[in-house]
């Protein structure tokens, strides 16, 4: 842990230079923060934080924050964490089979997008100009993915978390919404599953 010379507090991750883009330091603390007490008191927390709550956090962009890096991989530690209390506490609660129900009726809703044809997989953007991700790019990351569901083929979580695609315009690609919704389901049985 490093000291913030401009505040002489203890600060929670190193910082970027003054003059590029971090993460809003207040921001990340309050979260964490919030995360801590949601973890180790959940009947304490005022707003109980879960898995989904860790792996959609989003944080303003400001000069001098905290390395984005730093805070992304803590938060991918600390969604696993929740992850696993939350299977944990599901099967305590219902059973192994209970858990198993949740995790198949998932798989199933992911694998059906994950089979249809390649280039057809996701939405095309409504806008003729509108940011989309490649195409080519999505698909062989679903291609992994059956793979690892399927084929039992060794895929890593962070592999989904830090996928990035080639940017594409309109209709050359695929809608970013919707690619970026689907892989956060997929984050979220990899990581019930893990």
């Amino acid at each position: 842990m490093s000291v913030d010379s401009r505040r002489q507090i203890p600060a929670s991750f190193e910082r970027v230079e003054r003059s590029r883009y971090g993460y809003n330091a207040k921001q990340v603390d309050h979260f964490l923060k919030r995360a801590r007490v949601s973890f180790e008191s959940p009947a304490g927390a005022e707003h109980t934080i879960g898995s989904v709550d860790v792996r959609t956090v989003s944080f303003d962009p400001v000069k001098g924050g905290y390395d984005a890096v730093a805070v992304d991989a803590a938060l991918d530690r600390l969604e696993d964490a929740f992850a696993r209390r939350e299977r944990d506490e599901l099967i305590a609660l219902h059973g192994e089979d209970a858990w198993l129900r949740q995790i198949g009726k998932l798989s199933g809703v992911l694998r059906g997008r994950l089979h249809r044809p390649d280039g057809e997989r996701f939405r095309r953007p409504a806008k003729r100009n509108a940011r989309s991700y490649n195409t080519v790019d999505v698909d062989r990351l679903c291609r992994q993915l059956i793979g690892y569901l399927e084929e039992d083929q060794a895929m890593s979580v962070d592999t989904v978390r830090r996928a990035v695609f080639r940017a594409a315009k309109g209709q050359d690609g695929y809608e970013e919404t919707q690619v970026d919704a689907f892989l956060d389901r997929v984050v979220e049985l990899m990581a019930a599953i893990d």
